[in-house]
């Protein structure tokens, strides 16, 4: 029973989520005083699909799913090695596992843009978007990323995490279905899963397989193609020709993350969607601050300006969040601006980057080839990779060691995460002799 008045929406959500995971059906019960519009409510709660008690059938005749009882736990992850921790880096050491691809966040632009911010705004924008949070360098921030990427409109996240659940549980609808890489990061996947509609994967990059899920998918209300172009882990990207073929031969709605690819592809900068030629096959695109632009946050792109009022409207992780602090946005600003002025320096990097990964395949047989910042590492067992992580920490470089459930199992790696601003070949020398 929700009490009928203001918030009725967000409790009955809230409940649902717990329930619905619990596997115990529900029905949901406005009990109206009289001192609201009961109308608007229904019809919200109608619109997220939840049942409500006059028209919900079957109550009792639905038998619950089982209760999931976790099988990862901290005993198990310690058993097998897996045990997740914090580590503190040691003063002097090369980092190559940060995502400052390009070295900004150090560059006296971007660091002059976030204190000028600061003594503008305050460290601190001190309260949610809808509140009082929403400040001037904020819309800047939003208006000068639609205008890179060709949107006409957009919205800034605190997270790219948050930005990917958001955007995939509550846009994608009941009789809709989401086909996603298989790879795809955990934020997106979590963000399905939290959604009302149908997820299924396809293989990673397997344009044949996600033909035939469209195929066999024809009769869903809407579909949702769901991709990086750059995947954070394996540092491949997909087939935008192909993938834009099959858009127009099915008409699917696509969601691009362009997190990790941003500054380092593209004329402007602004990502693989422009370096492929391919601006137009997003309906949908992710960004984040937090990686090349040498800031925090992240923002999501719209062509359909409802779905940015949506977002707005029933986003918990947009509406119930402090918003970004206002030196981010200054040196996010900033970020893009540099950015913009590097389009000579991107063909060097990716060069450098095909370089340094033929100095690795003189040493390691399973490293790929590619020009991308992120080069995937595995020596010939989890054991001998961990060695390696340790040899090189020794020699006063830093990878990051990725094990599972980050990755699947048996494919534990070294990712080594380049940086423009670095010696890269001399780099390479030192990884593939450690």
């Amino acid at each position: 029973v929700v009490e009928d008045k203001l918030g009725a929406i967000n409790q009955a959500r809230m409940a649902a989520k717990y329930l619905e995971d619990a596997g115990i059906p529900f029905q949901i019960w406005p009990n109206d005083k009289g001192d609201s519009g009961t109308l608007g409510n229904l019809e919200a709660l109608a619109q997220l699909g939840l049942p409500i008690a006059n028209q919900a059938q079957g109550l009792l005749a639905h038998k619950p799913k089982p209760r999931k009882v976790p099988s990862d736990t901290l005993a198990n992850r310690k058993a097998n090695g897996l045990l997740r921790t914090l580590e503190l880096p040691a003063p002097g050491e090369t980092n190559l596992a940060s995502n400052d691809y390009l070295g900004l966040a150090n560059h006296p632009a971007v660091q002059e843009a976030a204190s000028e911010a600061a003594k503008e705004y305050g460290t601190s924008a001190s309260a949610s978007p809808l509140v009082t949070g929403y400040l001037p360098i904020h819309l800047q921030l939003e208006t000068r990323v639609c205008q890179w990427h060709g949107f006409p409109c957009g919205l800034v996240w605190n997270s790219g995490f948050q930005a990917n659940r958001a955007v995939l549980s509550l846009l994608p609808g009941k009789g809709d279905v989401i086909l996603a890489d298989k790879l795809i990061h955990r934020s997106l996947v979590a963000g399905a899963l939290s959604g009302s509609a149908h997820f299924q994967r396809y293989r990673h990059l397997d344009m044949g397989h996600l033909e035939t899920l469209l195929q066999k998918n024809r009769a869903a209300k809407r579909i949702w193609v769901v991709t990086e172009s750059l995947f954070s882990m394996d540092g491949d990207s997909p087939d935008f020709e192909g993938l834009s073929d099959l858009k127009r031969r099915y008409g699917f709605t696509a969601l691009v993350d362009e997190a990790h690819a941003l500054g380092w592809y593209g004329e402007k900068g602004s990502g693989l969607l422009e370096h492929s030629g391919a601006q137009d096959f997003a309906d949908i695109l992710v960004g984040t601050f937090g990686k090349a632009l040498a800031s925090q946050g992240a923002y999501t792109l719209f062509r359909d300006p409802e779905q940015r009022e949506t977002m707005v409207n029933f986003s918990e992780d947009f509406i119930y969040s402090t918003y970004l602090a206002p030196p981010s946005a200054g040196s996010a600003l900033a970020a893009i601006d540099v950015v913009g002025e590097m389009a000579r320096q991107r063909p060097v990097w990716q060069a450098a980057s095909q370089t340094f990964r033929k100095t690795l395949q003189s040493s390691y047989l399973k490293v790929p080839d590619g020009d991308s910042p992120i080069v995937p590492l595995q020596a010939e067992s989890p054991e001998d990779t961990f060695a390696l992580y340790q040899r090189l920490l020794a020699k006063g470089i830093r990878t990051a060691y990725i094990r599972p459930p980050t990755v699947p199992p048996g494919s534990t790696r070294l990712r080594i995460s380049l940086k423009a601003n670095l010696g890269l070949p001399a780099l390479a020398m030192k990884v593939a002799n450690a």
